[in-house]
């Protein structure tokens, strides 16, 4: 039966893709109708790179080849939407910026070939090894991709065929090793004229013939393919054809024949589960193109983090490329269980691969590597060193030919051999969220995760998006598949931070794969790495870090380069640098157990101080009018950092504001000041930049902090700024509660300054509330305030208020009178951002009067300024009446426009304004 509805996958081994005949799937062995060349290219360009997203335009590039139509992204869109309907939903995944295949294991026949093909190479008996290849081979009827575009066919057809000939030659091998030379002559013949410079292919048939007595024809193969060669490609044979010539015409030895043929098969096999990865896997396919100029790629991370697993899932991909071998050598740099190889032992194992006897194995270092040169001379091996420790382990393995590819694979970061040796890096991070979900996925079950979201989504968090750590925890749940996995979410949060990350033996274990790394740190790199743990994160700069540690930021410099060559802390952009959660966690345990708690608390007091006294600078930058708070003098070794002026200062705190956030929220004991008066210093930044929630987060805990230890004037500074955050997110009521308990204590502190500021902030609270009398009424109170203490620059400010209340009221001659007062005032006094809000105020006046094209003039001029001192949720808002003004003005376009770039700074903020302006015609037709 024919199912032409959606089915459910067969997990148990009732789905089967094939890509090595005509592309076709089955379900319980009956065909599923996919549609023509266009769906089935679609599908196998898919399953070719499953378990990774293929993008939408190398879909397109193999489906449509050069001439897309205009229509092609659609038509993709359908072909897929057909595909999923036979398929199942959930098989073909929407995933930016194109689309991914989920294929169980003994799904698809391509990766059963090369599981077969792995496991017969691990077979030492020649013979088994022989007949498990022919059987494999059996399953690859040919010709492969066939029903799908010649554009598909002609990307991933050679490299299919150069891999299923490989795997030919391998079974030939086996079979001469086997003594088969008779039963084998007739098929190499008929597979040397299907490929006349296949040159493996025809020193085979000469070693077949000659083990058969047949010598005269092996030298007439010989004769034909060198002429072959000369005549059609004007080269000479190469190393492989050159030793089989010389082995018939003056070796008697059949063994000492098949001998010198083995080619070296070291890769162990791909680990499971494998996904993600597309960029690098990606720069390792540019690599090995020819004419790239590369030969060596080094794979660089920090521990666990897939280096290996990606190094063996590409060297399998590739293997076809390098007939002459692959060999693979663990050289145990940063082995928990032991001492990394020496050069002389890894040169030895490399000669023991190639088969060479040990009485032809020279004593001294440099000679070895001379032999180990001479013999990848011409020849195209594929050498991978595994875990290697620094670059001196790794030259002496180079090879000297560049007909060999070599990909390193290291937790250093190997500069030297990128420097002196051409090198490429090609670093991995930790896997994104959707990645780790996936690799969860293809250990537990796709069904298992899906059903738990959460809690396998509180799973991903808690391993850090660590490939080795998801492993672990992987292997956990899989071993209890009845125990559900919010049990074991629970488990990792109750537990200390390493301890559920431990497989079991010391390279699944993820506190000693980590420990090796640490052990390499000299002592000052040592010292800061601990003292990192104490940093709540994402990135610590040089200064604050130098302010941790207690030393000069160059020092500071120096260390934090260790750390990175090392991959225990990444650089993510110039000058910041940071480290994941496990390896925080893992800085922080050592720190506990290393260092007293007297120095963690110096160290901790040093970082506060850095970040308290350099936010204040630039807070004072961003809004020089404000009244600063006065803290204690940083200690000894404290590093503020310097800011400069306003720009500086908005993108320090653009940079910090989650370190900042995170300091008030998490704060020990014992430094309740800091905690205040950090979240005194975001005021500004939050009322320009938004992240509300952060703002009333902060403030709470600054409340908490200032009632334990600040007095009724830290107190009254606290409430007075939760006031401003809860307005910020419409909870009115909220804001003036606690905007009236500041005026109390304001009132009680004698600080007549702070007064004036909460009757400002009512103001605005009131009129929100729609109060507009109420809201003229404090206006007036902080003015007259303002004025009694000679605050001229913010008496301008309170006037405009004044001036924007009388508006609101329809006052408009008043409103105008007092705010181009108010102009002139901040104009003398240089307050940039005082003078937008008073541009913004005479644009919506002159807008009430039906002067459309003067509110237009005052909006665009509040713009720049507001653009200037980087007020986001200001400059959102004056877009809004701009494009009203617009609208009025008979400008739709530029209103349009307007109201777009608002809706897009309001969705960013988060700002509750973003409904009312998107249910506007204008900006609802522009986002759909």
């Amino acid at each position: 039966m024919i199912h032409s509805g959606p089915v459910d996958i067969d997990r148990s081994g009732g789905r089967r893709y094939r890509l090595l005949g005509p592309v076709a799937v089955y379900q319980v062995g009956q065909p599923l109708p996919l549609g023509g060349p266009k769906p089935r290219t679609i599908l196998a360009a898919l399953l070719l790179e499953a378990g990774r997203v293929v993008p939408d335009e190398r879909l397109i590039d193999l489906a449509w080849g050069e001439t897309w139509p205009a229509t092609v992204r659609g038509q993709l869109q359908t072909y897929v939407s057909g595909l999923r309907r036979t398929l199942g939903a959930g098989t073909i995944v929407r995933r930016p910026p194109g689309y991914l295949i989920t294929v169980a294991p003994g799904e698809l026949d391509l990766h059963d070939f090369d599981a077969a093909v792995v496991d017969a190479q691990r077979r030492t008996d020649a013979a088994v090894r022989a007949d498990l290849l022919r059987r494999a081979l059996a399953d690859w009827p040919g010709p492969e991709l066939s029903g799908t575009t010649g554009w598909l066919r002609e990307a991933h057809g050679p490299a299919l065929r150069e891999r299923r000939l490989a795997v030919v030659e391998d079974r030939y091998e086996a079979e001469l090793a086997a003594g088969r030379h008779a039963e084998v002559v007739a098929p190499l013949r008929q597979a040397v004229l299907a490929e006349p410079f296949r040159e493996r292919l025809h020193a085979q048939l000469m070693l077949a013939l000659h083990g058969c007595g047949r010598t005269a024809e092996a030298l007439d193969v010989y004769a034909a393919v060198r002429s072959r060669l000369a005549d059609d490609l004007g080269v000479d044979p190469g190393a492989l054809l050159r030793r089989a010539y010389r082995l018939v015409i003056g070796a008697d030895e059949p063994r000492l024949v098949r001998s010198t043929v083995t080619v070296p098969r070291q890769l162990p096999a791909p680990l499971p589960g494998f996904v993600g990865r597309a960029r690098q896997l990606a720069a390792l396919d540019a690599a090995v193109r020819p004419g790239s100029g590369t030969r060596i790629v080094v794979l660089t991370g920090t521990a666990g983090v897939g280096k290996t697993a990606l190094a063996m899932r590409w060297a399998h991909a590739v293997r076809a490329r390098f007939p002459d071998g692959q060999l693979h050598l663990d050289l145990r740099g940063f082995d928990p269980t032991g001492p990394a190889a020496s050069p002389a032992e890894a040169v030895r194992s490399l000669l023991d691969a190639m088969q060479v006897p040990a009485d032809r194995i020279p004593t001294g270092l440099d000679a070895q590597v001379g032999v180990y040169r001479s013999l990848l001379a011409d020849r195209r091996v594929l050498v991978v060193l595994d875990n290697a420790r620094d670059a001196d382990q790794v030259r002496p393995l180079l090879p000297g030919s560049a007909s060999c590819f070599t990909v390193v694979t290291s937790r250093a970061d190997l500069t030297s051999i990128v420097a002196a040796d051409g090198a490429l890096p090609v670093p991995l991070d930790l896997l994104t969220t959707d990645e780790a979900r996936d690799l969860l996925a293809r250990r537990i079950g796709a069904d298992r995760v899906r059903r738990e979201q959460p809690a396998a989504d509180e799973i991903v968090t808690a391993s850090a998006r660590l490939p080795l750590a998801l492993a672990v925890v992987a292997a956990r749940a899989a071993a209890r598949p009845s125990f559900p996995l919010a049990a074991l979410a629970a488990e990792l949060r109750q537990h200390d931070r390493l301890d559920p990350f431990d497989g079991g033996a010391p390279r699944s274990d993820v506190r000693a794969v980590l420990a090796t790394s640490y052990r390499t740190l000299d002592a000052p790199a040592a010292a800061m790495f601990r003292l990192l743990g104490l940093h709540p994160g994402p990135t610590v700069s040089a200064h604050a870090a130098a302010s941790l540690a207690g030393v000069d930021v160059e020092a500071a410099r120096r260390a934090l380069v260790a750390l990175t060559r090392a991959h225990l802390v990444d650089e993510p952009s110039p000058g910041r640098h940071g480290m994941h959660d496990l390896l925080r966690g893992y800085a922080a345990e050592l720190a506990r157990n290393h260092d007293d708690g007297a120095w963690r608390r110096a160290a901790t007091g040093r970082l506060l101080d850095h970040y308290l006294h350099t936010a204040l600078a630039a807070d004072r930058w961003l809004n020089p009018q404000r009244d600063a708070i006065t803290p204690a003098p940083p200690r000894d070794g404290a590093r503020p950092e310097p800011v400069g002026d306003a720009h500086r200062a908005m993108e320090w705190f653009t940079r910090e504001h989650p370190v900042l956030v995170a300091l008030v929220l998490s704060t020990s004991a014992g430094f309740d000041a800091h905690r205040w008066q950090l979240a005194w210093t975001l005021v500004t930044y939050f009322d320009r930049q938004g992240h509300w929630d952060d703002y009333v987060a902060v403030h709470h805990a600054a409340l908490g902090a200032a009632e334990r230890d600040g007095g009724p004037l830290a107190s009254a500074h606290a409430h007075r700024n939760l006031g401003r955050a809860y307005s910020r997110l419409q909870m009115l009521s909220d804001a003036d509660t606690h905007l009236h308990r500041a005026l109390e204590l304001y009132g009680r502190a004698g600080e007549e300054a702070g007064a004036a500021d909460v009757h400002g902030n009512l103001s605005w609270v009131l009129e929100r509330g729609g109060r507009h009398a109420d809201a003229l009424h404090h206006a007036r109170q902080a003015m007259l305030r303002y004025e009694r203490i000679g605050d001229a620059a913010m008496t301008a400010n309170a006037r405009n208020t004044v001036g924007w209340q009388h508006a609101q009221l329809g006052e408009l001659d008043e409103a105008f009178s007092h705010c181009r007062a108010a102009l002139t005032l901040l104009r003398e006094t240089g307050d940039r951002f005082g003078e937008a809000v008073t541009w913004d105020s005479l644009g919506y006046i002159h807008q009430r009067r039906g002067e459309p094209m003067e509110a237009v003039a005052c909006y665009r001029r509040a713009l720049e300024l507001f653009r200037e001192v980087g007020d986001l949720s200001n400059e959102g808002q004056t877009l809004s009446k701009l494009a009203g003004a617009y609208e009025v003005a008979g400008n739709e376009p530029a209103a349009h426009e307007s109201r777009r770039e608002a809706l897009r700074i309001f969705d960013a903020l988060g700002h509750p304004d973003a409904q009312k302006l998107r249910a506007s015609g204008v900006a609802a037709a522009d986002e759909g």
